[in-house]
């Protein structure tokens, strides 16, 4: 079925009976690899993407709505998020498709992806197994790593509108940058699965490859901490860490939140972090960098949610 803006409508027949599972006022520190953020009005596990086409059918249309997979490159505040928080741990579904093609869904984690395009002998996506997030972060920011990134190897995309609609949309639909992808369409749509276009290559020189990367990610970035990944984007022509490093903050702290020793774009928890230590740190680093040498520094991490008490 088409609709008037030419894309198609993907249907699943979804039933009326909801298969997943709804929390109330759940905390979502768990949820974070932060392991910071207050509670969710309301937490969905749908099912599959049948079921999660029928919850949000059945959601008032001005309902907030945030997503959620594996919770980095996010900071959610103290007071939590008001609203319905999608948590797609199970929409992770992995196909392969007829030539160097395969389908994967948005809550199938990076790392996942990478490991299972090896086992099927292609090449293309080792450089996702160090991104800490799912197929739906890394299609919503443009993930990328090593000189390579998502959407070089996106071939088609499936979202998922408020009303459940599933919709087959091309590259020709966004706008993609360095850690943006905009829509070239009006309303709100969500990643739900994506079919990458691949190479055939060695299922053991992938492997090796996955090893070599995940121990260089090791070597260089505190991944024994909460964190949240990269904190900010490189600047043309520059990158974060050297700037933030260059200004004397490596290892600066703040409550239980500090700059990391290990790379200077990375914010850990030492075990005490609020989630206003971590966003105070963050806009004190900006104002450091931006002082000391007039560079404005972007955050890479999506800052949601209330901060404690509700206050503004």
């Amino acid at each position: 079925m088409s609709s008037g803006d030419g894309t198609r409508f993907v249907s699943l027949g979804a039933g009326d009976a909801l298969k997943g599972r709804l929390l109330h006022d759940v905390p979502l520190a768990r949820y974070t690899s932060w392991r910071v953020g207050g509670p969710a009005d309301r937490l969905y596990f749908p099912a599959d993407l049948d079921d999660l086409a029928a919850f949000l059918g059945r959601l008032p249309p001005e309902e907030p709505l945030l997503w959620l997979g594996l919770g980095s490159n996010l900071l959610v505040r103290d007071g939590g998020v008001r609203g319905t928080v999608i948590h797609t741990r199970h929409l992770n579904g992995f196909e392969r498709l007829n030539g160097e093609r395969v389908r994967a869904e948005a809550g199938l984690a990076c790392a996942q992806l990478a490991r299972q395009c090896v086992r099927q002998g292609l090449r293309g996506m080792e450089f996702l197994c160090g991104i800490p997030g799912t197929v739906g972060g890394a299609l919503a920011l443009n993930a990328g790593a090593v000189g390579s990134e998502t959407w070089d190897r996106v071939e088609r995309v499936v979202t998922i509108d408020r009303a459940g609609r599933l919709r087959d949309r091309g590259p020709e639909d966004f706008d993609v940058g360095y850690r943006q992808v905009r829509p070239r369409f009006s309303g709100e749509e969500w990643f739900a699965a994506a079919t990458f276009r691949l190479e055939p290559g060695d299922a053991g020189a992938g492997r090796e490859l996955v090893r070599t990367l995940l121990a260089r990610r090791g070597a260089t970035q505190p991944t024994q901490q909460p964190n949240a990944g990269s904190v900010f984007r490189n600047p043309p022509g520059d990158y974060a860490a050297r700037l933030i490093e260059a200004c004397g903050l490596k290892g600066v702290c703040l409550g239980g939140a500090c700059v990391s020793p290990k790379h200077a774009n990375f914010i850990v928890n030492t075990g005490t972090a609020t989630a206003a230590d971590i966003e105070a740190l963050m806009a004190q680093v900006r104002r450091t960098v931006r002082e000391a040498t007039g560079v404005e520094l972007v955050p890479e991490v999506h800052v949601v949610g209330e901060p404690a008490g509700g206050e503004a």
